[in-house]
């Protein structure tokens, strides 16, 4: 197993637990996806790195009674998470089926699918182009794929708080810039940029606001621990003085976030974008 699959599959549990505290916070950027997409009823969908599928399975209920979803992630645990919730909202096999896909090397034919959605997906696989490249070739002519990443992370507070503590406390390192991870596609026209090589038409590429909401700093802090494995394997390697340091500093970072009964409501920031293939 390689370490980017171990890494997710050790938190998908804690993503399910923390499904809807991430769906309130996320749901803006879902939506803006799956109007983007526009899928209509007999439309083929591909979900790649689903999570807990709540992206596709909102675009799932536009493609009936005809069309299909297909929800697909690289860590088993994750497409397991996604199988739960569509039985949970009752979306049955002839809507929604699951399977484990690498974004590198899909294992779907040419033009197999009229649309491709992907949240928070592309930026965290070690080839990009490769990424890109096989959104393209999945598609159909005229296809479209509509893709969100993290804008700056200086407008994402909510995920680099602890971060940034350990990093100030010589606890972490500070990431290659081309390394996977959350703001690698951050940079201004990058998306763009990427999806264009890819030989894909870019339409719209904006940005969406979305805010978190937890009862307090401490729920932040577990929700954390829950779902980051970039801050669990700092607080493995780190004594129980250093895990209180980066606690602390992080929650300096988020302060002036807390509201006056002890909410924590943080803003945050994501940019999403609708390609077509063309050829």
């Amino acid at each position: 197993m390689s370490e980017p699959v171990d890494n997710w599959r050790s938190v998908a549990a804690g993503w399910e637990r923390q499904r809807s505290l991430f769906w309130d916070a996320a749901h803006p950027v879902s939506e803006r996806l799956v109007e983007l997409l526009d899928p209509q009823p007999g439309d083929k969908v591909l979900e790649l790195a689903a999570g807990p599928g709540d992206t596709g399975l909102l675009a799932a209920t536009s493609l009936a009674p005809s069309g299909h979803l297909v929800s697909t992630d690289f860590a088993q645990e994750m497409v397991d998470a996604a199988r739960r919730r569509a039985a949970e909202l009752g979306l049955g096999d002839e809507l929604v089926s699951f399977g484990l896909e690498d974004m590198t090397s899909l294992s779907f034919e040419d033009g197999s699918f009229d649309g491709v959605v992907c949240r928070w997906g592309l930026m965290l696989v070690p080839d990009i182009p490769a990424a890109a490249g096989e959104i393209a070739r999945v598609l159909r002519r005229g296809g479209r794929t509509a893709l969100a990443v993290w804008a700056d992370p200086d407008d994402n507070d909510w995920m680099t708080a602890a971060g940034r503590s350990a990093l100030e406390l010589g606890l972490a390192e500070r990431p290659e810039p081309d390394s996977p991870g959350p703001f690698r596609l951050s940079r201004e026209g990058l998306l763009a940029e990427m999806l264009g090589e890819a030989g894909l038409r870019v339409e719209v590429v904006e940005d969406v606001d979305l805010t978190w909401r937890v009862a307090s700093l401490a729920a932040w802090w577990e929700v954390m621990q829950d779902t980051a494995r970039s801050l669990s394997s700092i607080l493995e390697n780190a004594t129980e003085e250093q895990a209180k340091a980066v606690r602390a500093g992080a929650e300096r970072r988020l302060e002036r976030y807390v509201q006056p009964d002890g909410a924590l409501v943080v803003p945050g920031r994501a940019r999403v974008a609708l390609a077509r293939r063309a050829t």
